[in-house]
């Protein structure tokens, strides 16, 4: 599977995807999305992965959102470019299930469209100097990937709102403050980082981390007792596998648990 502006790794059970367009600060434009949802899928449907780790190229941006010259050229007044709806922007943005984790690694700036992308992580590490925004106001545009109802749900939404009408990004140090990140690391230390968190997740069972996010994410829209009742899919695989014996099989021995 060739790509022209993704750099996709597999290294054990964990996915590396590097958006690679530097020269742009890592924007994004269709072709760039319709390969973000091919590796996405792949990462998706391999069962020898558990984890995707997620950055861009060089040390300047993670993603630096919506490609704008892509945009102005390819696109009408009142009329987004014709391949604007057929991917969603980075792949994971928009009706994209994948219940597996996903590490943001942010070694920059995560601007609009970035920041959006970054909103579709379940973790996000970030470097010293990484900026975070949804700046679309300020030059004419809207946050249409998500942006705003994953940020008021993923921060106080007061400090959602005024980031969403200012158009002002923060920086790391806010980020962390606020809750929108799990830890500032310098740029150097960024994707060791990423390995550190990806190792810890790896260390539990397989479904019970899928469940887990599944759970999660599930609740987040459902009232408390209707999540409760739900009984998702991988919460189900879950309890139906060896693993829920393993575990506290494990437990009770004084071993590392093997997981199936």
């Amino acid at each position: 599977m060739k790509h022209d502006y993704i750099i996709y790794e597999k290294q054990g059970q964990v996915a590396y995807i590097t958006i690679n367009r530097p020269e742009s600060l890592n924007a994004l434009h269709p072709p760039a999305n319709k390969e973000m949802l091919e590796v996405f899928n792949d990462f998706r449907d391999d069962h020898k992965l558990r984890v995707a780790i997620l950055t861009g190229s060089g040390n300047r941006a993670f993603c630096a959102g919506d490609d704008l010259k892509y945009q102005v050229k390819h696109g009408k007044p009142g009329e987004p470019y014709p391949e604007y709806n057929e991917y969603p922007l980075g792949g994971i943005t928009h009706d994209f299930k994948c219940w597996k984790p996903i590490i943001g690694a942010v070694n920059g700036y995560a601007l609009g469209g970035g920041m959006e992308l970054a909103l579709g992580c379940d973790i996000l590490i970030a470097a010293e100097h990484a900026k975070f925004g949804l700046p679309e106001p300020k030059v004419g545009v809207v946050a249409g990937a998500g942006g705003p109802y994953r940020l008021t749900k993923q921060i106080p939404f007061r400090i959602a709102m005024g980031m969403l009408l200012t158009g002002d990004p923060i920086d790391a140090k806010e980020a962390y403050r606020i809750g929108l990140i799990n830890e500032i690391v310098p740029s150097d230390q960024l994707m060791k980082a990423a390995d550190r968190w990806a190792s810890r997740i790896i260390e539990g069972a397989p479904l019970s981390i899928t469940a887990s996010k599944q759970m999660a994410l599930i609740g987040q829209d459902l009232p408390f007792d209707e999540a409760m009742d739900s009984w998702p899919s991988e919460f189900r695989k879950a309890m139906d596998s060896q693993d829920y014996f393993e575990g506290p099989l494990a437990f009770t021995e004084k071993r590392k648990p093997n997981w199936a």
